[in-house]
């Protein structure tokens, strides 16, 4: 097996997300026939600048970062007072830091809490870039369960899109065997994405992601992160329709190894929704052996949520290959790029008792 537990695999699943993202970004909301009309028959194939000359992020990005943050501060608080790591309601607080970042404000009041951690200070985060009506609108009500899921029924791709840092935290703290580390990260992942998608269509899939990232982080490969994770849905109430949308993808490459093309990818879905997404950022990230170019280009080259289906095949094949495997031209361009290593260098680091560390990452005072 090979050990992918390292710096370069943990700041390259997040940028080479980044890049997904940056690439599919001016496609998001076209459909394929649009999309060829535009960029060629090949659709496409290269990033677009925006305004500045950078390659843009979306929301997804953003919320990855915030996810990290959140996941970086609970382990932190846990480190520091000796107590159970809180993910869930650190995550949740960081969530609404990036509600902030977006003009938004809680309808309910949390006192004692304030949006204190790094991220906020970074004025390009600080830019609305399509984010989803569920997040926004889970965040803003702010209702959950007494068993930490919000009171709505979406199975948008919302959750699945932020996960992957779940991945790389879990695969950095846990002490247990590989297939232990995948279902921490599993529940970890269900847990966060629950915060604004109630379906179970909605926080499996993330799940999915954050284990099969923790899987291949531990030297494992995509494939046996998937079978592992249909070992976790077995059985659970309302995971069938993941549970399909995940062997579809593995059939599907299987079957179709020598000759993938857009059509396959189209053949899974649309990216709209989680188990969609994540169907279709597995299959593209098993088509792509070690090209991560190619795996992204067929990620977002088709009629539906390119960024999101860009960010996740980019996720799992940056903490594959690491972060070499992008190009240069992509990557000096890419909007917040030191950022964004930054964030993961950090998740690598997993906690540093410094003065410096903790005010990066500040102790959590409430539950949210």
């Amino acid at each position: 097996m090979m050990d992918r537990n390292k710096r370069e695999h943990f700041s390259g699943c997040l940028l080479c997300g980044a890049a997904g993202d940056a690439l599919g970004q001016p496609v998001e909301f076209k459909d394929r026939e649009e999309i060829t009309g535009e960029y060629g028959p090949d659709g496409i194939l290269e990033m677009v600048p925006g305004e500045e000359g950078l390659y843009k992020i979306t929301d997804d990005t953003q919320m990855t970062l915030f996810t990290a943050e959140g996941l970086l501060r609970a382990w932190t608080t846990a480190r520091q007072s000796g107590g159970v790591p809180d993910f869930a309601g650190a995550v949740r607080h960081s969530y609404l830091c990036w509600l902030k970042t977006q003009g938004e404000t809680p309808a309910i009041s949390y006192p004692g809490t304030c949006c204190d951690g790094w991220l906020l200070a970074v004025e390009g985060m600080h830019r609305r870039r399509a984010p989803g009506a569920t997040c926004l609108s889970a965040l803003r009500e702010g209702t959950l369960s007494d068993n930490g899921i919000v009171n709505n029924t979406s199975k948008g791709c919302g959750g699945v899109m932020r996960a992957a840092p779940v991945g790389l935290l879990a695969a950095r703290i846990n002490t247990g065997n590989s297939a232990g580390t995948a279902r921490k990260a599993f529940e970890i992942g269900c847990a966060t994405a629950a915060l604004t998608h109630g379906h179970p269509s909605g926080y499996y899939p993330a799940g999915v992601l954050a284990a099969v990232i923790a899987t291949i982080i531990n030297g494992g490969s995509i494939e046996e992160g998937i079978y592992i994770s249909l070992g976790l849905l077995d059985g659970r109430i309302g995971s069938m329709e993941t549970i399909a949308a995940i062997r579809s993808a593995l059939d599907l490459w299987q079957l179709d190894r020598f000759k993938q093309s857009y059509n396959s990818v189209e053949s899974l879905g649309v990216g709209w929704t989680g188990e969609e997404a994540v169907s279709i950022g597995l299959y593209c990230a098993l088509a792509a052996g070690e090209d991560l170019v190619r795996g992204l280009r067929m990620a977002v080259n088709h009629s539906g949520d390119s960024d999101s289906t860009g960010a996740i095949t980019g996720n799992i094949l940056g903490a594959l290959l690491g972060e070499q495997a992008i190009p240069h031209d992509w990557l000096n361009q890419l909007e917040l790029v030191d950022v964004i290593r930054q964030v993961g260098n950090d998740l690598f680091t997993s906690y540093e008792g410094t003065e410096s560390w903790l005010k990066s990452y500040p102790l959590m005072q409430v539950s949210l």
